[in-house]
């Protein structure tokens, strides 16, 4: 059986969305142009490839993979959109490596797209009338206590289920801007960054190439004076500072067989080992991050002792706090580059720009085991295992 080896991983800056750099730029070019890089740092040929499979959330419909497969030339190559939220492209990930393990094919792009700025408003005709109305699709049934608002299911509920307080969270959220507006100064993502052109509303074009959510400026005195985005719970402690933010980006990699890399001479980044998702309640959705990560440590035969650098997406900082005080996690080892609140939560790419982040800096320190690990929309986790040897 071939094993699944990584052999291009990179990613677009991340914009903050409906006002950043990425505004303008609709879904269809971030996807062409992290397809055709991804493509051409793999050094493999583009007709060599087998399939695109991305990750879309909220995109309306339609089939992004396969319009940038066309749209850069690979006509023969077919397109599959997927969507687990959140973790999609962790998804398209553990796809790509089960395809290309069970022999069906040997080379697949994996990633995902996420342009929150040109996000479409979807209208619904109301049943049994010909009224409409303009909603999202639901994933799950609602409950009193579990509808769509993130803000209480992955935020608010993991923080009073583990007892976690504001001020624990607030202090997450600055630690994770510090630690990527330290990564972007020194230059760290610079390898995994794909720069991209973009044309703004008054013509001119300009490179975009640096992550532009993380904030210099933030401190624990502006983090603790933000309001609760809940001001009539008591005690609300989920604000915008310890939440992600709304962003624009696209991340892939090029996962081939080990097999075929070696006979063209392709330089593996890292070999996927196992991959994993978890449903849980709605209500809680965020603790599917600590479940994804239980169960594809499983598989992989390992612990969490083995793991040198976690991933654990910062949808909101309940999320992995929680997950280091349940798993017991060295928090040093955790989001080093800082993660959904500094860099921001591009939701259908945040999952391989992890994995992107993951296998570069593992490569950088000379090898380990990489997890990364993220809750999703409706009750759901996604977790991808990667070893760099």
């Amino acid at each position: 059986m071939p094993e699944a080896v990584i052999v291009s991983a990179v990613r677009t800056p991340i914009g903050t969305a409906r006002k950043g750099t990425l505004t303008e730029t609709p879904a269809e070019a971030l996807a062409a142009h992290i397809l055709r890089e991804a493509v051409r740092r793999s050094g493999l040929a583009p007709e060599r490839f087998d399939d695109v499979i991305f990750g879309e959330v909220m995109y309306g419909g339609g089939d992004l993979a396969r319009h940038a497969a066309v749209a850069v030339g690979m006509t023969q190559v077919p397109g599959v959109a997927v969507n687990r939220h959140c973790a999609s492209s962790l998804a398209t990930v553990g796809m790509a490596a089960a395809s290309i393990r069970a022999g069906m094919d040997r080379a697949i792009v994996a990633g995902g797209v996420q342009s929150s700025s040109t996000t479409p408003s979807l209208t619904w005709r109301i049943p049994l009338s010909d009224d409409t109305e303009r909603r999202n699709a639901p994933t799950f049934p609602y409950t009193e206590d579990a509808t769509d608002d993130v803000t209480l299911s992955v935020g608010w509920n993991v923080a009073q289920k583990y007892g976690i307080t504001r001020e624990r969270m607030d202090a997450w959220a600055l630690r994770s801007h510090r630690r990527a507006v330290a990564a972007t100064e020194a230059g760290v993502f610079a390898d995994e960054i794909a720069p991209i052109e973009v044309t703004r509303r008054d013509g001119s074009v300009i490179e975009f190439a640096v992550d532009e959510h993380p904030r210099p400026t933030t401190s624990m005195e502006k983090l603790t004076s933000l309001p609760p985005l809940h001001p009539e719970i008591e005690g609300f402690s989920i604000t915008a500072g310890n939440a992600s933010g709304s962003n624009d980006a696209a991340a892939a990699l090029a996962v081939v067989a080990d097999d075929l890399a070696r006979a063209e001479g392709l330089e593996a980044l890292a070999t996927v080992r196992a991959w994993a998702a978890a449903g849980v309640e709605p209500k809680y959705t965020g603790v599917g991050a600590v479940d994804a990560a239980v169960k594809v440590l499983k598989r992989a035969g390992l612990t969490t002792a083995d793991v040198d650098l976690w991933e654990i997406n910062e949808a909101f900082a309940s999320v992995p706090v929680a997950a280091c005080q349940v798993l017991n996690l060295d928090e040093e080892r955790v989001n080093i580059y800082g993660s959904g609140c500094s860099l921001g939560h591009p939701v259908a790419a945040s999952g391989a720009r992890m994995v992107t982040t993951l296998a570069h800096e593992l490569r950088r320190r000379g090898g380990g085991i990489g997890l990364a690990t993220m809750c999703a929309g409706g009750g759901q986790g996604g977790a991808v295992l990667i070893e760099v040897s």
